[in-house]
């Protein structure tokens, strides 16, 4: 009689712990890996409505409906015959300490980047990018950010744990370039004068197209360190309703995938998805979303060392 637990794990929903079905591991320094994926569950952060904490879980599970195509749409090869990714779990921190959410965060990041792995992150919050921002700053130098978004988050007024301040202080603290940084999506109000990064409106964005879109990115970034930043927010709420702070007017979840196609060719060396809320979706688009684009930067990754 066949042993059913010896079986191999082909169906779509037993045992579908991990991001597409990618091996789990503890330690992730300790493994032949070139990609890291790592969940940080922090919403302390938030201004409006809380639940991002709850964001990686959710995002691995929608995960599972992209893991049985083996080649993504449209790209021509198999991700994980091209790279070996891992899925490292979730950050562990003192539940409701946000300077020990901070130290750890960079502290891990550092210690994956060191090993001389990639990593991709899983929000939680926006906040979780300005420890990741420290932590790739310390391997790679100043940075050009691409920033999907529909908050520029630069702004001055929050407190010192804000998902709306760290592009305030990224630039500050001489992570990124502002001047050779990119925001995507932005429909609302933020301070003109003396802001520093390119933005690309919402409006803007839906009048061009996603082709025009990639070249003028590229162009601005050059060949510098990227780190690319996807707040789920950037697109519009009927795409993505499950966020904290959804605001109407964004691109299409067909819109951001062919302009992050579009970007082959930077030099890609950090990235993460933030802000999906499960608490706020609705039938999981907006955690099947987060996991398509996660997915993307991947495939984006991947092309990029070949």
């Amino acid at each position: 009689m066949e042993n059913i637990f010896d079986r191999k794990d082909d169906s779509l929903y037993s045992n579908a712990y991990s991001f597409l079905r990618l091996p789990m591991v503890q330690d992730p320094t300790k493994v032949n890996a070139d990609v890291v994926v790592l969940g940080m569950p922090y919403d302390m952060a938030t201004t409006g409505r809380s639940g991002a904490r709850l964001g990686p879980d959710a995002v691995r599970r929608a995960s599972v409906n992209l893991a049985w195509e083996g080649h993504r749409y449209p790209w021509p090869f198999d991700l994980r015959e091209r790279c070996n990714i891992v899925d490292a779990g979730d950050l562990i921190f003192a539940c409701g300490d946000s300077e020990d959410f901070c130290n750890t965060a960079a502290s891990a990041a550092s210690k994956i980047l060191a090993s001389g792995k990639t990593l991709l992150s899983l929000g939680g919050d926006h906040f979780i990018t300005l420890p990741l921002l420290r932590a790739h700053h310390d391997k790679h130098g100043v940075m050009a950010l691409i920033h999907f978004d529909a908050h520029t988050d630069t702004y001055s007024q929050g407190s010192r744990y804000d998902h709306g301040t760290m592009f305030y202080h990224a630039p500050k603290e001489g992570l990124i370039d502002a001047n050779k940084s990119v925001q995507i999506g932005i429909r609302t109000d933020y301070e003109k004068d003396g802001h520093g990064f390119n933005v690309i409106c919402a409006e803007a964005a839906n009048d061009m197209t996603p082709d025009d879109i990639a070249i003028h990115i590229k162009a601005i970034v050059g060949d510098m360190p990227v780190y690319i930043t996807f707040d789920i927010d950037c697109l519009d709420p009927a795409h993505a309703p499950g966020t904290g702070t959804p605001v109407v007017g964004g691109i299409t979840s067909d819109k951001a995938l062919r302009i992050l196609r579009g970007l082959l060719g930077i030099n890609l060396v950090g990235m993460d998805v933030v802000e999906v809320s499960p608490p706020f979706d609705n039938s999981e688009i907006t955690a099947l979303a987060g996991a398509t684009i996660a997915t993307e930067l991947l495939h984006l990754w991947a092309s990029s060392q070949h």
